[in-house]
């Protein structure tokens, strides 16, 4: 299938490396308001290059379209390729409202086309064994599940675009922008989230309007209990894995970025061999951690081929609208909560 890119930044040339690895898919072109940063992707990987977004999307041949503009600019692209009748993979998150949200997946349903989002930390062999013994009960009664970013980002990072740390544009800061991922993790493995009291602050930057540190106590409906905390002012000098950890009365988990820290169960299986050899935690920096160029393509091309064989298929994407906008309700019941002075906010 051909695939075009709107927004051609640094998210726009990830994706351009994602498309190109990957198999059933092949970049057409791309589409940015400049048209100097377009040509910039259409010369690096001999694709079309568009600053007309009506022109872009006119192209009888292009199937599927990637968004990677500012999170609170998911909306109008994804209509605009929605209604031309193009496929739509958009970066995370979907959007910064569950109301815009549920406008993108009317307007991928009133034209007969797949919307999908880019949940790229579901793909890879750790988060496959970590699922497969989730769903197989291997917890026992699940009582703890958590998951924990403690990532850094400098003031140069937040000025560097006038759109970060605003609510209109980035939709809220560390949890919205930086954690996303590892809250999808944290309910792709545990299930739904009941409810939650949280606190959050802004206190190692300036002239941002949201959070740079956020903590969380959550409630699953069935039963655990645990912890989020995103921040992006918790400094070191490789950075910090994002971990997701969960724990029953029959085992324990947790995972840092691609690997584990911990893999024990009363009742081995075969497999816990092969896990506890190849895919146990070293001494990796956490992917993304201190500089989000540093995060591999990989993840994001299996998540791509994904939405392709779905499509294909006729099926639903495992990353379709209705998993994006979990951990989105999630999000936004954190700043609820928080906005209330810690008031429990039930989901």
């Amino acid at each position: 299938m051909k695939f075009g890119i709107i927004g051609a930044g640094m998210i726009g040339h990830f994706h351009a490396k994602a498309i190109t690895a990957m198999s059933g898919g092949a970049l057409q072109s791309v589409f940015d308001l400049r048209q100097e940063a377009a040509d910039r992707i259409g010369t690096e990987y001999g694709c079309k290059a568009y600053s007309d977004i009506n022109e872009f999307l006119a192209d009888p041949e292009l199937d599927i379209v990637t968004i990677g503009t500012p999170s609170g600019a998911h909306l109008d692209p994804a209509l605009a390729a929605l209604n031309a009748g193009k496929h739509v993979i958009c970066e995370k998150p979907l959007e910064i409202t569950l109301e815009r949200i549920d406008q993108i997946t009317a307007a991928a349903a009133n034209n007969n086309v797949t919307v999908a989002a880019v949940l790229n930390r579901r793909f890879h062999p750790g988060m496959d064994a970590f699922k497969k013994a989730a769903d197989e009960g291997r917890f026992g009664r699940l009582t703890s599940a958590s998951c924990y970013v403690k990532w850094y980002r400098d003031q140069a990072y937040y000025d560097s675009a006038a759109w970060r740390g605003t609510w209109a544009l980035d939709g809220g800061g560390a949890l919205m922008n930086q954690s996303i991922h590892t809250i999808d993790a944290l309910i792709y493995l545990a299930g739904h989230i009941k409810s939650v009291q949280a606190n959050t602050a802004c206190l190692a930057h300036t002239d941002i309007e949201v959070e740079d540190i956020a903590v969380a106590i959550v409630e699953f409906e069935n039963g655990a209990r645990g912890v989020i905390e995103g921040s992006t002012c918790t400094w070191s000098r490789d950075g910090h894995p994002a971990r997701v950890q969960l724990a029953g009365t029959e085992g324990s988990v947790f995972l840092a970025d691609e690997a584990f820290e911990l893999w024990d169960f009363m009742t081995e299986k075969p497999e816990d061999a092969e896990i506890k050899s190849t895919l146990m935690k070293g001494q990796e920096a956490g992917l993304g951690a201190n500089d989000p160029s540093a995060i591999n393509f990989h993840q994001h091309q299996r998540n791509f081929e994904e939405v392709v064989n779905a499509i294909q298929e006729g099926r639903e994407p495992t990353t379709s609208a209705a998993e994006a906008r979990k951990p989105v309700a999630v999000i936004r019941a954190i700043y609820q909560s928080a906005q209330n002075e810690g008031a429990k906010v039930t989901l």
